[in-house]
C-alpha cells in the first residue's frame, strides 16, 4: 500500500496535482501489521444505490426461467438483454441494494483500445448501449461522459504497441490518434511529457455513472416483465439429478423463500467463489485489496481526457474539477482467509480474464463474475453474450477466450 501511494504521489509531478484526499481500505483483517478498515470512508465521491434501510421483499417467485445473482454491473446488463431475447420470466436477486458491491466504487472508465478484437467489439457495444439506447429507452441518465481516453507511452516498445492498438481499432471504427509528446502537451497541458515518447488519443472513449447506468438497465428490464428483489440474500443452491443421471440446477434458496428455476447465473463478483460452493461448483477467482485517492481541485484539469499508464499501471480519471487516480502492485494483498461477503473490493481470476459460460460441473449454471476490475466497462457487452449464452447455447462473438470451460 505504501509503495503504492509513494508511486502516486511521484506521479503528481507529471500531472501537475496536488495532495491526496482519500484512500479507501476494506478489510478489517491483519496482514503483519496492517489493520485494515472493513468500512469505507465516508464522502465517497460517487453516487451509490446503497442504503443503510432494510425491507423484506413483499413476493418471492414461486419459479422463475432464469435466476441471475447479483446485482451490479453484469447482473443488471444480463437480465436486460434476457429481456430483450424474449425472457421476461427472469428474476434478480440482490443481497443488498443494486450497485452495492463492486459496482458502486467502480471508475466506470471505457477504454475502447485493446489488444483482442472481441474486447473492442465489446467495448464498442458498450459505447453504444450507453451513449444511445438507455436513456432514450427509460428516461434515465446513465451518466455517459465522452471526454476521451489518452494512453501514455514511456518507452518505445509501449509506443509500438499502442500504434498497434490503433490499427485494430481502425477496422471496427475506433477513432485514435497517435501524438506526440509535443501534441500531447498541446492536449493535455498540464501533462509534464519530458519523458514520454507519445500517445495514444481515443477522443470517443469516456466514462460511466454506475448508479445510472443499473437504474437504467433494471428499470426496462422491470417493464419487460423481470422482477428484481433486492435485501434477500442467496442461502442455497438445489441440485439434483436428472434422467440422464447429470447434475442440473432446480432452484435457489433464500432468507424469504425458494425459486424454481432450470437456469442460475452467478454474477455476484467476489461473492461468487461463496455462491458456487452452495452449488459445489468451483469458481477460480481471488479477493485483492484495491484503492483509489481522489486529489483537491485542480486549475485546468477540467474537460481534459482521462488518462492510463500502463507501465505504471495507474489511471488517471476526471472527477469533476480533479483526479481520481487507481493504480494496481505487483505484489498485492490477498484476501484468501477472511469472509469477503462482508466487503466490496475487487476479484481477479488466474488469467485476467472474465469467467463466464456454463458450468462444466453443473448444468444449468452459469458464471458472469471475474472482470479484474473491468466489469463495468465490459458489461453491456458481456451481459449481452452472456443472455445469449443462456438463450440460445452459445454467445454470439467468440467468447474462447472467456469461457469457464
Amino acid at each position: 500500500m505504501w509503495r503504492r501511494l509513494q508511486t502516486l504521489q511521484r506521479l503528481t509531478h507529471r500531472y501537475h496535482g496536488t495532495p491526496f484526499q482519500r484512500q479507501r481500505g476494506s478489510s478489517n483483517c491483519n496482514y503483519g501489521n496492517r489493520a485494515l478498515s472493513s468500512k469505507p470512508e465516508s464522502g465517497v465521491p460517487y453516487k451509490t444505490l446503497k442504503s443503510d434501510k432494510k425491507t423484506a421483499p413483499k413476493v418471492i417467485p414461486q419459479e422463475a426461467d432464469v435466476v441471475i445473482i447479483g446485482g451490479g454491473s453484469i447482473g443488471c446488463s444480463t437480465l436486460y438483454h434476457l429481456t430483450k431475447l424474449g425472457v421476461t420470466n427472469a428474476v434478480l436477486l440482490e443481497r443488498d441494494q443494486l450497485t452495492a458491491g463492486t459496482t458502486w466504487h467502480t471508475a466506470g472508465l471505457v477504454w475502447r483500445l485493446r489488444p483482442s478484437d472481441i474486447e473492442v467489439e465489446l467495448l464498442n457495444y458498450m459505447r453504444h448501449l450507453v451513449r444511445d439506447v438507455l436513456e432514450e429507452e427509460t428516461g434515465v441518465v446513465p451518466g455517459w461522459i465522452e471526454n476521451g481516453g489518452l494512453f501514455i507511452a514511456s518507452t518505445k516498445e509501449r509506443l509500438d504497441e499502442y500504434k498497434r492498438l490503433g490499427t485494430i481499432g481502425k477496422v471496427y471504427g475506433v477513432e485514435s490518434y497517435v501524438l506526440s509528446p509535443k501534441e500531447t502537451k498541446d492536449l493535455y497541458p498540464l501533462m509534464n511529457v519530458d519523458d514520454l515518447y507519445g500517445t495514444l488519443y481515443s477522443p470517443g472513449d469516456g466514462v460511466i455513472d454506475p448508479a445510472g447506468y443499473c437504474t437504467a438497465l433494471s428499470r426496462a428490464a422491470t417493464r419487460a416483465g423481470a422482477k428484481v428483489i433486492t435485501d434477500c440474500p442467496v442461502t442455497g443452491i438445489q441440485v439434483g439429478i436428472d434422467d440422464f443421471g447429470v447434475k442440473r440446477v432446480q432452484g435457489v434458496e433464500t432468507e424469504f423463500g425458494s425459486i424454481k428455476a432450470p437456469i442460475v447465473v452467478n454474477c455476484s463478483g467476489v461473492w461468487s467463489p461463496h455462491i458456487g460452493k452452495m452449488a459445489d461448483v468451483s469458481v477460480p477467482l481471488v479477493a485483492m485489496h484495491h484503492a483509489y485517492v481522489v486529489t483537491e481541485r485542480i486549475e485546468g484539469i477540467q474537460n481534459m481526457p482521462n488518462v492510463r499508464d500502463h507501465d505504471a499501471s495507474v489511471y488517471l480519471k476526471l472527477q469533476g474539477d480533479a483526479l481520481s487516480v487507481g493504480g494496481y502492485e505487483s505484489n498485492p494483498v490477498f484476501w484468501m482467509t477472511c469472509d469477503s461477503r462482508q466487503f466490496s473490493i475487487e476479484s481477479f481470476t488466474p488469467d485476467h480474464k472474465p469467467l463466464m459460460g456454463e458450468s462444466p460441473e453443473l448444468r444449468g449454471f452459469y458464471l458472469g463474475c471475474g472482470y479484474n476490475s473491468s466489469g463495468m466497462m465490459l458489461g453491456g457487452g458481456c451481459g449481452k453474450e452472456l443472455a445469449h449464452w443462456v438463450v440460445h447455447g452459445r454467445p454470439e462473438l467468440d467468447m474462447y477466450s472467456y469461457d469457464i470451460r
